[in-house]
């Protein structure tokens, strides 16, 4: 029997985090696992109970400009322009680090990506803290990400302190990761801030290709998010095909008329932010139904789109 308790209790959250113990927390986007940033031997904590390869960085979270200063060495202006606008919320920027965060969790290089979560629980949290946290999403490495408590519960269950329960993650997928070269910026990772919004306020961004055996950012590799059956991606009319029957899960944007058991469509009215919300969740009950192999399709490249088939193409990398 775990005894791995979900609460709400920020206090305790605190006081196991002070004591170099793990805490799952939610977020905006997905929920997290947290330890104290600054503590390497707490960090270690997070890639153990993930089996994460230490190759992959995480993201250290905090909440506010002054705190983001006092672990880095500098913004660029453009960073700046965007904290500014998008913080909190899923956006990370990458930035120079300074020694108080240990190479644990940068896995080794001078840069590191930090964001403000948009979150009360999460945000109370930190503004008790004295030092920030690093969390990465509260899963085992490359598997769905968690969207709310009792997924945390599921999968780590006895590896993590305590769940501080914050409800369903409103916006369901990462955030997106940007860094800089010579201030302009580049999107090392698609997420749940769009490109076009990003672009409002910098100007024209470079995107980089998205699979990396050595990764500059968390979320970079080829196979990731992936569900633990099978997971198929392309023309949902030819899959349907190919795969005639009842043991196949479906996975639509839109699509309504398919007389499968296992069926679920992420967003009826055709919202990608709507979209984004549900597909892990529904990834995830599609990984737990009696099925053999999850089929699915693409959706439109507007708004999060690009996310969301980023997220749907790394998890049938392997297929």
């Amino acid at each position: 029997m775990s005894k791995t308790v979900i609460g709400t209790d920020i206090k305790e959250a605190a006081s196991i985090l002070q004591k170099g113990g793990l805490v799952a927390v939610p977020t905006e986007t997905v929920y997290g696992l947290a330890a104290n940033a600054t503590d390497p031997k707490a960090v270690t904590g997070i890639f153990e109970a993930k089996q994460r390869p230490s190759f992959d960085p995480l993201i250290v979270h905090t909440d506010s400009l002054e705190k983001v200063r006092s672990f880095t060495k500098s913004i660029p202006e453009s960073a700046l322009k965007l904290a500014n606008q998008f913080w909190p919320g899923p956006l990370t920027l990458i930035l120079e680090k300074k020694d108080l965060i240990p190479d644990i969790v940068s896995s080794g290089l001078p840069t590191i990506g930090v964001r403000m979560p948009d979150h009360p629980l999460t945000r109370e949290l930190l503004s008790i803290l004295d030092f920030p946290i690093a969390a990465p999403s509260a899963n085992p490495f490359g598997y769905i990400s968690p969207t709310n408590a009792e997924h945390v519960k599921a999968q780590l269950d006895d590896k993590v302190d305590y769940i501080l329960d914050g409800g369903e993650c409103k916006v369901g997928i990462e955030s997106t990761i940007v860094s800089f070269e010579n201030d302009v910026p580049v999107i090392l990772r698609l997420g749940g801030l769009s490109i076009d919004d990003i672009e409002k306020v910098v100007g024209k961004v470079k995107i980089q290709p998205h699979s990396s055996s050595n990764p500059k950012a968390p979320g970079m590799l080829k196979s990731h998010y992936a569900p633990r059956k099978k997971f198929y991606l392309g023309d949902i009319d030819s899959l349907l095909e190919k795969f005639p029957g009842d043991n196949i899960g479906v996975l639509t944007f839109t699509k309504k008329n398919i007389n499968r058991p296992h069926h679920y469509i992420l967003s009826p009215e055709g919202d990608t932010n709507e979209a984004a919300a549900n597909l892990f969740s529904f990834m995830r009950k599609l990984d737990n139904s009696p099925i053999e192999a999850i089929i699915a399709e693409k959706v439109p490249e507007v708004g999060l789109g690009k996310a969301i088939n980023d997220r749907l193409s790394r998890a049938a990398a392997d297929t």
